[in-house]
């Protein structure tokens, strides 16, 4: 997939283009019922799809303080999750002070005059987008009947007659409510992580772990937890402590996830991993000794095994 960083390449995709517009966090269900609108109007009008996205999150320039955990941290991710939809591009615009300033207009002239000339454009209905909230789906329809392309607008999605959002999928991650999540997802829940350096204490506990520490993604709470883990292209079995680790560390310790991977064995420090969360094991807790806790351990993998068949 093509991933370009300013609206201004949107020219190098060819003719003629269908777009997305959104934050599209997550890529829950609700956007990719937008999404898909773009990969409908290219099949039945021909063209090339495209999604037009901004980074970071507008809310982490316009209000910082009240910038919430992410959903997807990587573009990487989100990119192969829209190529798997049908998504020919990824625009990845950089939202800033200054182009906070962007009137809702001169924004979507400059997508049209940029692209040589979009299609159709497709948002969520209550999608408002430019300086001071200014352009809104009405707004939109009457731009496109002037500057010649169609809009459609998606209702927003419900799952439990609830509509789903990034915030509803954030809550449900922190509940650690994964059958819902997935639900809202349409996929199961993943964090990608870069593996660092630890105290190599877990080796001495018999299970050697990865240390990872997630890219600012929203994580489920504390505790053990099977997981599917991706390293390099190769998904493994492995399990997972998410926490402080009371047992050996100090008070007031990182909180990490540590990966112990199954039937893996390499070096894994700097590398990047995908993790999937798959079950809840049991809370995080601080053992009386080390042979108290290798005993658990012992019977947290054993479980997880198991499980795997």
């Amino acid at each position: 997939m093509k991933i370009l960083h300013h609206i201004s390449d949107l020219a190098s995709c060819g003719q003629p283009q269908h777009l997305a517009l959104g934050v599209f966090d997550g890529v829950h269900v609700g956007h990719q019922a937008v999404i898909q609108q773009a990969v409908d109007a290219a099949k039945q009008d021909g063209g090339v799809v495209g999604v037009v996205t901004f980074e970071p999150h507008p809310i982490r320039v316009l209000a910082p303080e009240m910038a919430p955990r992410r959903i997807l941290a990587s573009v990487e991710h989100k990119a192969k999750l829209l190529e798997a939809m049908g998504v020919d591009f990824l625009c990845v615009q950089e939202f800033n002070e200054k182009f906070a300033l962007r009137e809702a207009r001169d924004f979507i002239s400059d997508l049209v005059n940029y692209s040589g000339g979009v299609r159709s454009i497709s948002v969520g209905e209550d999608w408002v987008f430019g300086h001071k909230r200014g352009g809104d789906l009405e707004k939109l329809r009457l731009w496109g009947e002037l500057m010649g392309f169609a809009v459609n607008a998606m209702p927003a999605v419900r799952v439990d007659q609830q509509r789903v959002s990034s915030t509803r999928v954030r809550q449900a991650v922190q509940a650690g409510d994964l059958e819902l999540v997935e639900k809202l997802l349409g996929r199961p829940y993943e964090v990608v992580g870069t593996v660092i350096e630890g105290r190599k204490l877990a080796r001495t506990l018999g299970f050697p772990t990865a240390n990872l520490v997630v890219h600012n993604e929203q994580l489920p709470p504390d505790g053990v937890w099977e997981l599917r883990v991706k390293i390099a292209g190769r998904e493994y079995s492995g399990i997972g402590n998410l926490g402080r680790r009371p047992t050996v560390e100090h008070e007031g310790a990182r909180r990490l996830l540590e990966v112990h991977v199954f039937d893996f064995d390499g070096n894994l420090y700097g590398s990047t991993m995908e993790v999937t969360f798959v079950r809840f094991i049991r809370p995080e807790k601080k053992f009386s000794s080390i042979e108290e806790l290798k005993r658990q351990i012992a019977i947290d993998v054993e479980s997880v095994r198991h499980h795997n068949g």
